[in-house]
């Protein structure tokens, strides 16, 4: 177990809503149990997360293979669960699409990049059948990251030291060349990192450089030749024109060290850490300016709010737990339950256990409230370009959301088309539903100006609202296949309790207000007769 030592500390009192972050670990029936995780060395998360699937590099003979498992789905694993495969060599990366989430790009050592679309229902068997196979390293291939802001645009590294950028909006099921081949690099890529809207990446190599680079053009704007500090994780930090990097010293401890992003000459501070030798994973929540720092054989996660006046990494304080971590994924802010005021989740791999591990990181309050102060607007499932504007030139900020419950993305987007949800054994009121909809109707035929402007606003909502009243974690809960064991079973009562009390109180409020509309209708009408 590494412990960071007390120079990584910042011991003034600084005035913070982030001082008393905690971190809380998931029950054990919430955590996700004997899952074979994958006992590869390489440096990565071997884990991604989103609002609806948790992904995670599994041990597989004879090729390579990772697990897509429902978000809902905790407890213990079938050992005989369906696994993802179709790669001809251990799978090194995974990452979800940020603007699909039942989308998962993949690398591996046999060479390629392969795109999965993920069925919305539980697998019932190995899915082997990817829906595009990108082919153009010549060696193994370590990373893969989607583009922040532009929709189809995928980059990866591999061990032939080139960085390559694919247009995956296109036709073709095998892509054999990128749009682009960055070919700066003497050594293998082990890291990659975009700025917010997507026109800058950095990257870490084994050459001991940070780069700077146009990722359109594939030139270099800035490298970093400074010998004190070793990078093997970089990462720009939000807005704030900013890159931190960890790795180590001259005297190998772990290190960190700030970054201008405009001149890598020497760091703006490092801060020494501890001599452990796991690599440091770095974390950056643009959304509140916390960085966290997940050291890879650690058993702790330690953070730090960043801050544009000296001496920008402030210490918060650190979680500790007992068991060591080989990889992590973290939770889209969209995921996260704005009502425990949540404000980042991790997913601790603990290969020793087999164990998955939801992590919380949550802000003491005592409201139940939606906490705006905490909760800025944050990034969006909505890519802002296509792939070909961005291929052309073009920059955009990503779209944002408030994560204020049933809140709408803050910048102008075509709404998508509804799809109409059967439900024939809701077990809700019949009459309810008829009565509504007869005034609805009456009331469409003729102009309702002085109507629509005294009705409540819940009236305008009930339709969109009515429509997501059956959709439980993104999944239609009467789709959902039967359970395979016994606490399946169990998990699955319970929700299903929770949910017919939900609807039993929706009912009641929906009858409240049905009656209180049928009396605002009756009463405008006679006071108003040409209505």
């Amino acid at each position: 177990m590494g412990l960071f030592s007390p120079m990584s500390w910042n011991p003034q009192y600084r005035s913070s809503k982030f001082r008393h972050v905690f971190g809380k670990p998931a029950s054990k029936e919430n955590c996700y149990d004997s899952v074979p995780i994958t006992h590869s060395v390489q440096d990565n998360h071997f884990c991604a997360v989103n609002p609806h699937f948790i992904a995670v590099v599994t041990e597989c003979t004879g090729g390579g293979a990772f697990l897509v498992i429902p978000l809902h789905q905790t407890g213990k694993l079938d050992p005989h669960y369906p696994k993802v495969c179709g790669h001809r060599g251990n799978v090194l990366d995974v990452k979800w699409n940020p603007f699909n989430d039942f989308e998962i790009a993949s690398c591996s050592e046999d060479a390629t990049i392969k795109i999965w679309d993920i069925p919305k229902q539980l697998l019932t068997k190995n899915l082997t059948a990817f829906r595009k196979e990108l082919v153009g390293h010549a060696r193994k291939v370590g990373l893969v990251e989607w583009h922040p802001t532009a929709a189809n645009i995928l980059f990866s590294s591999g061990y032939d030291y080139k960085v390559m950028v694919w247009n995956l909006d296109s036709k073709e099921s095998v892509i054999m060349s990128p749009v682009k081949t960055i070919n700066c690099h003497q050594d293998v890529i082990l890291s990659m990192s975009f700025n917010t809207n997507g026109s800058l990446l950095a990257t870490a190599c084994k050459d001991r450089k940070i780069r700077v680079l146009d990722p359109r053009a594939g030139t270099v704007l800035q490298e970093a030749t400074y010998k004190g500090h070793r990078a093997n994780k970089v990462l720009f930090l939000g807005n704030l024109k900013k890159l931190l990097s960890t790795g180590t010293s001259r005297w190998n401890n772990r290190q960190m060290a700030l970054w201008d992003q405009d001149d890598l000459s020497v760091p703006v501070t490092e801060v020494d850490l501890d001599g452990s030798s796991g690599v440091l994973f770095p974390f950056y929540d643009a959304d509140t300016n916390m960085l966290y720092v997940v050291g890879k054989g650690d058993r702790n996660i330690h953070y730090y709010e960043i801050s544009a006046n000296k001496p920008h990494l402030n210490y918060l304080t650190e979680y500790h737990s007992y068991n060591p971590q080989k990889g992590i994924g973290v939770m889209p802010k969209r995921g996260l339950d704005v009502s425990s005021c949540e404000i980042f989740r991790f997913y601790k791999l603990i290969t020793t256990k087999s164990l998955i591990e939801p992590v919380s990181m949550i802000v003491p309050r005592r409201s139940e409230s939606y906490q705006e102060d905490i909760y800025p607007p944050t990034a969006s499932a909505q890519p802002s370009l296509t792939a070909q504007e961005w291929l052309s030139g073009m920059n955009k900020e990503p779209v944002l959301m408030s994560l204020r419950p049933g809140a709408e993305p803050l910048s102008p987007q075509p709404l998508p088309s509804e799809r109409t949800l059967s439900v024939p054994t809701a077990p809700t009121s019949p009459h309810l539903f008829n009565q509504t909809e007869r005034l609805v109707a009456e009331d469409g035929r003729r102009p309702l100006s002085l109507l629509e402007e005294k009705s409540p606003r819940w009236a305008a909502e009930y339709r969109q609202e009515e429509k997501k009243t059956w959709l439980s974690d993104g999944f239609d809960i009467f789709e959902c296949p039967p359970p395979k064991t016994e606490n399946e079973l169990l998990q699955m009562f319970y929700r299903q309790q929770d949910e017919i009390r939900r609807l039993r109180e929706l009912v009641t409020q929906r009858e409240v207000q049905a009656k209180q509309l049928e009396l605002e209708i009756r009463n405008l009408r006679m006071s108003s007769p040409r209505l």
